[in-house]
């Protein structure tokens, strides 16, 4: 069993050491970051050692750091004036494909995140790691330590294009067999590289260039101010009106 007197960043301290970094945020789970050379060690370790014991892989996804902390909303100074007035520009993927920026050379930009469960030490951790190399994101499959993580990887292998090697089955899972990128990269336009519709005269799936245009959406805002208190207003004088004529007529 844990010691009791140690928290879990402690004791994965303790038995990592360097190896790893340890992070305890707000939300009361325990999160640590991997080396990607460290990541099948580690995840051997955080099951089988009987202080830690994650037999269960609960969830595996992707990230994608491009354009991290950047927004498309100014919404510092142009509250006053509108939202309309408060897009900057456009955002990650709001692009056409034939207009696609380049991706940018940038450490630690593809994520993998797993998170475990320890059903006897009734715990929970998140195990995060980054590709060495952006332009070939490539992170050791987990399948034989977990084989949960199976349709996980294949999912973020088709979502984000990270290659999980020693992946026994690594196809794409969402998208078709033929399909051109990954559709979670931030590089990916948002409205799609192709339409896809069924052509009654083909008798056959077609596939055509795009026609959206990318744009941002403003939302719609209703404020409680005076105008809705008005409407309010004249709608209760409009109700008591009928009222009272109902109990006139009702005496006559």
């Amino acid at each position: 069993m844990i010691n009791v007197s140690k928290s879990l960043a402690d004791e994965l301290i303790s038995c990592f050491g360097e190896r790893i970094k340890v992070t305890e945020p707000k939300t009361g789970m325990v999160s640590i970051q991997v080396p990607v050379d460290q990541w099948i060690d580690v995840a051997q370790t955080l099951r089988d050692d009987p202080h830690f014991a994650f037999t269960q892989l609960t969830d595996l996804c992707g990230i994608d750091y491009l354009g991290f902390g950047q927004s498309e909303w100014d919404t510092n100074d142009a509250s006053h004036d509108g939202y309309s007035r408060g897009v900057e520009g456009l955002g990650p993927g709001r692009f056409d494909w034939q207009n696609r920026p380049e991706s940018e050379d940038m450490e630690q930009r593809f994520a993998v995140v797993v998170h475990l469960l320890s059903v006897t030490q009734n715990m929970r951790l998140r195990m995060t790691t980054f590709a060495a190399d952006e332009g070939l994101p490539v992170v050791p499959s987990l399948i034989e330590i977990w084989a949960s993580c199976n349709w996980y990887e294949r999912e973020t292998f088709d979502m984000f294009g990270v290659i999980f090697e020693g992946h026994p089955d690594l196809r794409r899972i969402l998208c078709d067999y033929g399909f051109t990128g990954h559709p979670f990269r931030k590089d990916f336009p948002l409205i799609g590289n192709v339409t896809v519709r069924y052509d009654e005269e083909k008798r056959r799936v077609v596939y055509e260039p795009v026609e959206i245009e990318p744009r941002v959406l403003v939302p719609r805002v209703i404020r409680e101010d005076s105008r809705y208190q008005a409407d309010d207003i004249d709608q209760a004088a409009d109700d008591a009106a009928e009222t009272l004529a109902r109990g006139i007529d009702q005496n006559v």
